[in-house]
């Protein structure tokens, strides 16, 4: 039975009145979660359109290879530049306001896409995701330290919202692919996906307006003025711990994207599938990803971090070998379909398997092993560099497919692949240094 106040006595709680806040707590907990989760796969659907809006502005809009690939740099560029105007005083603005600002942007950017047709049109709206998603990156990560208590917790939500964030990717080529017109791929009316994706903006933004989210414990003093939040990021770069991870983590993303964005042109020009079926081959790649970044958690029970991630970087530069000479003769098919498309073109996006682990783990690594007000500034370098790694890859993938053929432009990534394994070397030797444990520090799942 509840506990009922005595008279007179308006300060005592009862039994019935703790229940009820409790379960607030946690149904608004809950919200934020799914409002985390809906934002990074909304993002994951406009950051790896990059690929599909590619292949689509070769065709509709008739710019080169080398010229379409910019838009990479309009996405990651200015990912890295906000990100270090304001990743570091993040908190002063709020994440939750800063996540329904991000959101506003791209939404209205997305607006403009089917009203003002065109490259330049592209251009500002890649800007415009560039600017929002290191906003809501930067608030996505530091709030995941808020709404868990220890590190398990921590990396589990991390590895599920990346995990989600690949299954926005899968979503995205399905959706992008089912606008486009498969007699006559070069018709604009693909563009009308942009007004499927600004009304997910704004059913996202009412869902945040109506969530609370307790930001207290990301204030401190010193955060609680642009020039301490800047000196608290400047800060990071004195552990070592902190520059072998961003290292790491751009060698990751200079791979990641390197794939992500080139395959569909791959399947298309390479193993020459019709264009809406190679944006769909390519969302295999999100598929496999997302797999095994939410399957990565069963591995970790019984397998250390180090060795897998090991493991999967060694795996992925077989398949590369194994894989890239089946698809180097590839005739071109009058009736091709996904019964008798060319073998490569299933073997090659299965590199997700063994890439999902790697990004979530090192992320979680290095923020749960900083203090809580550290978070957003860390979040910072971590979206930094990794836009720098994803704008480069993408650059260096686009020259050699230019100049030779997509198969020479794959066996390339095998150059990063092998920095990666020096990289996680000199990043499991800092953990250990930093007391953060080899073996125990990262459990992807509760025990």
């Amino acid at each position: 039975m509840a506990r009922v106040a005595p008279s007179g006595d308006p300060g005592h709680v009862t039994d019935a009145s703790v229940a009820r806040n409790s379960y607030e707590v946690a149904v608004n907990r809950f919200r934020m979660i799914v409002a985390l989760a809906l934002i990074y796969m909304l993002f994951a659907m406009l950051l790896n359109s990059v690929g599909t809006v590619i292949l689509q502005s070769i065709s509709s809009f008739g710019v080169s290879k080398p010229q379409a690939s910019l838009l990479e740099l309009f996405k990651d560029l200015p990912i890295a530049v906000t990100s270090f105007l304001v990743a570091s005083f993040l908190p002063l603005i709020g994440y939750r306001r800063a996540m329904m600002l991000a959101l506003a942007i791209v939404g209205v950017a997305c607006t403009l896409m089917p009203l003002y047709p065109g490259f330049h049109t592209t251009e500002i709206l890649f800007a415009c995701v560039g600017i929002s998603f290191a906003l809501a990156k930067v608030a996505v990560y530091s709030s995941i330290g808020l709404l868990t208590d220890d590190r398990n917790h921590h990396t589990r939500l991390t590895n599920t919202i990346e995990g989600l964030f690949m299954v926005g990717v899968l979503l995205g080529g399905w959706l992008f692919s089912a606008f486009i017109d498969r007699t006559a791929p070069a018709n604009p009316v693909w563009l009308r996906v942009y007004w499927v994706l600004a009304a997910l903006c704004a059913l996202v933004i009412v869902l945040l307006a109506t969530s609370r989210l307790d930001e207290s414990a990301a204030h401190t003093d010193r955060t609680n003025s642009i020039r301490g939040s800047l000196q608290e990021m400047l800060a990071l770069f004195v552990r070592p711990l902190v520059y072998v991870f961003l290292i790491s983590a751009f060698l990751y993303v200079l791979i990641e994207q390197s794939f992500s964005t080139w395959l569909p042109t791959f399947n298309n020009e390479i193993l020459k599938l019709p264009n809406a079926m190679s944006i769909q081959m390519a969302s295999i790649l999100a598929a496999s990803t997302a797999v095994g970044r939410l399957g990565a958690s069963q591995v970790l029970r019984r397998v250390p971090w180090y060795v897998l991630l090991n493991l999967c970087v060694i795996g992925m530069g077989a398949l590369v070998l194994v894989t890239l000479p089946l698809a180097a003769h590839v005739l071109a098919q009058a009736n091709v379909g996904w019964f008798n498309a060319p073998i490569a073109a299933y073997l090659i996006p299965l590199i997700g398997l063994l890439m999902a682990p790697i990004y979530p783990v090192i992320n979680s690594v290095a923020l749960s092993s900083l203090p809580k007000p550290s978070h957003a500034a860390m979040t910072g370098l971590i979206v930094i560099f990794s836009a720098l790694g994803g704008t480069l890859g993408s650059r260096i993938t686009a020259i050699v497919f230019s100049r030779f053929d997509g198969i020479h432009a794959f066996y390339f990534s095998l150059v990063p692949m092998t920095l990666v394994l020096i990289a996680l070397f000199f990043f499991k030797r800092e953990t250990e240094r930093a007391g953060i444990g080899a073996t125990a520090s990262v459990r992807l799942a509760a025990k």
